[in-house]
């Protein structure tokens, strides 16, 4: 960077301090959707005319019961992405479909939550070598909360894992569901487009098994859990680090690094970065979409501080991100550089990067856990039975 305009001379010495930058870039992918429309004549409607569809079963009914009042499921199994990959699962859902668990990798295990409709994980630069799309800059992501790659092996945690979920997908079974073995449990087989459950035959028809769809149809096992309460002190905490967390799939182009007010400021210095959204290559900006600037500024080789900043991505993909550095670091290297004669010089490396969630975002999701958690909560005067699987609702009422 070329110095910014020198201050007047003092009368005894001479102070010069002189800027530097360095610019970086990041991150990754897209999606896409299919349509399909269907139309023909007046007789060809007629032949198409869906059967009228079977009674529901009452097994299915009181299946779908038992799931809507279940407080939480743990699933354990192995998970295989789209290139063969494989990770063993174990997660922790709560009634709504907010996960916290492990996924082990290679050997390595890995923190892993999933809330408002998204997974994110926890890993290292080797995780991030490996499924993430920009291999290059795996340290974008590693050590900290960020989105999930899509490489990554996994699973609609909400649609798929969820009581609630299961809980309408089996209570509309009828009749002419399969039946097979689940182990030595005979079961039925209930199946949608995203997975298959396996309900015991026997009462009270509880959820032995899911298949999930696709990727080798995985299976994971089921256990019910009764209480609550760890599973939230876990998973709270987790989800309030997701503040700023990245998310791999969109990429940017960083422009030039410039400094603004910054020469002689004791209280801080702030750190410019124009950017443009390259991935996804084209279409309109998806709603929501955020990009993150992280900047820190060196002299001497000494970190001097850091800054983070963001905002949302205009139609036009082009953005240009600010934050200031007002640490101590700074303030005291800029006073010995005011007061010690010579050229003084420090610069700044900055790199942009999507934005899965905002800290609003994050107070929302937030809210409502807590909502679920008090609606776990048994009322003041009942003394609710451990063994039993269903919540009590703070009316007393399961």
């Amino acid at each position: 960077m070329p110095p910014e305009k020198a201050p007047e001379k003092k009368k005894s010495r001479t102070v010069r301090v002189v800027a530097g930058c360095v610019g970086a870039v990041v991150l990754l992918a897209g999606g896409a959707t299919a349509f399909v429309l269907v139309s023909g004549d007046e007789e060809s409607q007629k032949k198409s005319e869906p059967k009228a569809d079977a009674p529901v079963a009452g097994w299915a009914v009181r299946a779908g019961r038992d799931m809507r009042a279940l407080p939480g499921v743990q699933y354990d199994g192995t998970l295989r992405g789209e290139a063969g990959q494989s990770a063993r699962v174990r997660l922790k859902v709560t009634r709504s479909g907010a996960a916290t668990g492990r996924l082990a990798v290679g050997g390595r295990q890995f923190d892993v939550v999933a809330v408002g409709g998204a997974t994110y994980v926890k890993a290292d630069t080797a995780f991030w070598r490996r499924y993430g799309a920009d291999s290059t800059h795996p340290e974008n992501y590693a050590g900290r909360w960020s989105k999930a790659p899509e490489s990554m092996p996994g699973v609609d945690v909400a649609d798929v894992l969820a009581p609630e979920s299961i809980a309408k997908a089996v209570a509309k079974a009828s009749g002419r569901a399969s039946t097979e073995n689940v182990g030595s449990t005979p079961a039925y087989r209930v199946k949608t487009p995203k997975a298959d459950y396996f309900i015991s035959r026997s009462a009270p028809h509880r959820l032995l098994r899911v298949q999930v769809a696709g990727n080798g149809d995985p299976a994971l096992t089921v256990t019910r859990l009764a209480q609550m309460a760890p599973v939230f002190t876990e998973l709270r905490p987790r989800v309030a680090a997701l503040v700023g967390a990245p998310d791999p799939t969109v990429r940017f182009r960083a422009g030039k690094l410039t400094f603004v007010n910054c020469n002689e400021n004791v209280s801080g210095c702030t750190v410019s970065v124009p950017a443009t959204m390259t991935v996804p290559e084209s279409g309109p900006v998806p709603d929501g979409t955020r990009a993150a600037l992280r900047a820190t500024i060196t002299a001497a080789g000494r970190t001097l501080g850091g800054c983070t900043g963001s905002g949302a991505v205009p139609a036009n993909r082009s953005i240009v991100l600010r934050c200031t550095v007002r640490s101590a670091g700074w303030r005291a290297w800029m006073r010995q550089a005011r007061d010690t004669p010579g050229e003084h010089a420090y610069e700044a490396q900055a790199r942009v990067v999507g934005q899965a969630l905002t800290a609003g975002e994050v107070g929302r999701l937030l809210a409502r856990l807590d909502r679920e958690r008090a609606t776990l909560a048994p009322a003041r005067g009942t003394t609710p039975d451990p063994r039993a699987s269903v919540a009590v609702s703070p009316s007393g009422r399961p």
